[in-house]
């Protein structure tokens, strides 16, 4: 798309339902002040559009508010905000699918001869009839464009327009400003009400962004469509809501009774009065075409943010699927229609609706404003794309008017802020109990392949080396880079000399000293020769392995990578599981031959087990290693050899589900059923570059590496890497 295909998706969701829902409610709340209140939502909807833009332009990626988020901050909060920006959508579908049920009542009152009203039940039946109709729909074909009912609507509103200022030419001044008074006629709370009521009548130019990824040179167009959106809706709006106060309204009447008497249909009774039953009636059908194309297209953008959700492991993978002819999201157009179908039957009328929507959006607005002011704070590129004005100005301003209307919402309309806290309940359930490991692991794969998200997280990941050995110095230097995410990660190499036990004779330096000098020149002519920079650190002490401790909490290490050319069960038992068992940070330990390069590492073996700790720490490892060239990752699991069917099948499952969450690329699964689990690793070792093996969960005072990767460590010469996460 370019300027004007963007600038349509735009106008085509913001025009049209939202103040034909909503003026009624907000001309009751406050009278002919609505205008006022549409305007400063439109002060707001503007600044919050120019942090949309911005990040929109920094990010070209279709998913809105959500793909921001997992940009710029954790994949909890990530989630959180997805959650946020779903129901979001859905409940802007139940907003408009009630508007729809209210003036098809109407419109079937009208046919009846205005006689006794429907039953309200019928607006239920009416949106929930709609609801489904759309969603079987997009589940057929997926929607979009409606090109044509977006100009229709325009040509709609231009012509109540010249209407009304035709009427308004030929009315005296008098009668207009009688009109007008009270302006304020419910204070300056009815004010803050009609805002928050109607906040969702200018909400749609940040669906633009969920389509960035389809905008042709998105750094110019994005911004400019998004604000020349916004303009073009407020140019109609408020033009609109001043004559309907002022020529649509019966002599003896002011705009709120006239509101309060018909709060949904306000905008078709005031055409009514100023242009005869036609205007009644063009109001009427394009309400109904309004509705049914916003139920439409917040129906189809709550199914792909949560298909979103779930190729990012934030929701169910199932979420993810898509029908192999039609290719449309299925499973997640059902889950939104069913969470849109429980809705209608708490929220029954379009007063209520709107406050739920205005609040929700009002909330995601400004966290839009916050990740919008992270990504500026902690971006270190030079503007080459569209920067908010003002900053810091607009998006603490924005997002500070957005939260405070959003409380204020939520305590004039308890109904509304008691929805959104259910909602966002149920969410943090669902994520703790059911999602946290697989979103964390995805996450942390992406977040090594992708070192541009950990500067974006404001993240500085330390790995702390320490270095003994001249020989296998140079494998411990290029490992340590390779979990570093580049130039935001950091490594530190230690180097500890142990401290005389008595006082020395002569000028000569003592042995330690030499040997300690040979290591880190080792180590740094390693770095030079491959473009690495790491820091180092020479310390002197008595005890060595509890100076490692010492420096690596002083430091806030993330990862502590330990090597050693020969692992021995004493070793492992004394000295090595007492570091381990004494630092807070995850553990990598590094078996390899002198002159192993990573380099040459092609085929990964990953032997699981049951429950594991260190799920994450391995796909990040997983994550980093990958960045250096595509690599062949095969995941084993032992069976015990009389394992059922049924127990082999679950087995299988898991390891697929395991292999898709923490690996990239290509992905192997091997299972087998055996006695003797440890020999059948040692002879798939034979044909591997790299052993990645799990050791026990870190905690204090716990044994670190059971008899498994003992002797796995002991039967086997290939490259060896032990892993501990600190859960």
């Amino acid at each position: 798309m370019g300027l004007w295909g963007a600038t349509g998706v735009g106008v085509g969701a913001i025009v049209g339902g939202g103040i034909l829902a909503l003026a009624g409610v907000a001309y009751a709340a406050t009278g002919p002040g609505a205008i006022v209140a549409f305007a400063l939502n439109g002060v707001i909807a503007v600044l919050t559009a120019l942090s949309f833009a911005e990040m929109s332009a920094a990010f070209p990626e279709s998913g809105g508010t959500y793909t921001f988020a997992k940009k710029v901050l954790n994949v909890r909060a990530a989630f959180t905000i997805g959650w946020i920006v779903w129901f979001a959508s859905i409940v802007a579908a139940v907003l408009y699918s009630v508007g729809f049920a209210t003036f098809a009542v109407e419109i079937l009152s009208q046919f009846r001869g205005g006689s006794e009203p429907l039953h309200p039940a019928y607006i239920t039946l009416l949106a929930m009839g709609a609801t489904a109709f759309y969603s079987i729909g997009l589940m057929r074909k997926a929607g979009g464009g409606g090109e044509f009912v977006t100009i229709g609507k325009v040509v709609v509103f231009c012509v109540l327009i010249l209407g009304g200022a035709w009427s308004l030419s030929r009315q005296p001044l008098s009668a207009t400003t009688a009109y007008l008074s009270p302006f304020f006629s419910g204070g300056v709370s009815g004010l803050f009400q009609a805002m928050g009521y109607t906040f969702i009548a200018l909400q749609g130019f940040d669906l633009i962004a969920a389509v960035a990824g389809e905008v042709r040179d998105p750094e110019k167009n994005i911004p400019r469509s998004m604000l020349l959106s916004l303009a073009i809706a407020l140019a109609i709006y408020l033009p609109l809501l001043f004559l309907i106060a002022t020529v649509g309204v019966p002599a003896g009447k002011s705009v709120a009774t006239l509101s309060a008497e018909n709060p949904e249909t306000i905008v078709a009774v005031a055409a009514g009065h100023y242009l005869g039953r036609a205007g009644f009636w063009l109001v009427m059908v394009a309400a109904v075409l309004s509705m049914l194309s916003a139920l439409q297209a917040n129906l189809m953008a709550a199914s792909r943010v949560a298909q979103a959700m779930a190729r990012d492991r934030t929701l169910p993978s199932m979420l993810e699927q898509v029908h192999e002819v039609r290719r449309t999201p299925i499973a997640a157009i059902v889950a939104s229609s069913v969470a849109v179908l429980l809705l209608l039957l708490l929220i029954r009328n379009v007063a209520v609706a709107g406050a739920v929507s205005s609040l929700i959006f009002l909330v995601l607005f400004a966290l839009a404003h916050w990740t919008g002011y992270l990504a500026r704070k902690r971006s270190s590129e030079s503007p080459k794309h569209f920067r908010t004005p003002l900053f810091p100005l607009v998006p603490i301003l924005g997002g500070a008017a957005c939260l405070a209307l959003a409380l204020f919402q939520g305590i004039a309309v308890p109904k509304a802020g008691i929805i959104g806290a259910i909602w966002i309940f149920i969410g943090l359930i669902l994520y703790l109990r059911f999602l946290s490991l697989r979103a964390s692991m995805f996450d942390a794969s992406a977040e090594a392949r992708d070192p541009s998200l950990v500067q974006l997280r404001g993240r500085s990941p330390l790995v702390l080396v320490p270095v003994a050995n001249p020989s296998n110095v140079g494998a411990m230097v290029t490992f340590a880079h390779a979990m570093a995410p580049p130039a935001v990660g950091r490594v530190l190499l230690l180097n500890v000399v142990k401290a005389p036990t008595e006082a020395l004779e002569g000028d000569d330096p003592p042995p330690q000293l030499v040997a300690s000098q040979e290591v880190l020149r080792e180590a740094l002519t390693v770095s030079f020769h491959e473009g690495f920079a790491p820091e180092a650190l020479t310390t002197i002490a008595p005890r060595p392995w509890e100076e490692i401790i010492r420096v690596a909490r002083i430091h806030r290490c993330e990862s502590l990578l330990l090597g050693f050319s020969n692992l021995t069960e004493k070793m492992l038992a004394t000295d090595l599981e007492h570091l381990i068992s004494g630092v807070k940070s995850d553990v990598a330990v590094l078996r390899a031959r002198p002159g192993w390069k990573l380099s040459n590492v092609e085929k990964i073996l990953v032997p699981v087990g049951g429950a594991s700790g260190h799920h994450i720490l391995r796909a990040r490892l997983l994550g980093s290693l990958w960045r250096g060239g595509p690599k062949q990752v095969t995941f084993m699991r032992i069976l015990p050899e009389d394992a059922s069917d049924e127990a082999y099948g679950q087995a299988r499952n898991r390891l697929l589900i395991l292999a898709r969450n923490e690996a990239h690329g290509e992905t192997e699964i091997r299972l087998i059923r055996s006695s003797e689990p440890a020999i059948e690793v040692v002879k798939a070792a034979a044909e591997t570059d790299l052993i990645i093996l799990g050791i026990q969960q870190l905690a204090q005072k716990r044994k670190v590496f059971g008899s498994f990767a003992l002797h796995i460590a002991r039967e086997t010469d290939c490259p060896l890497l032990m892993i501990g996460s600190r859960g």
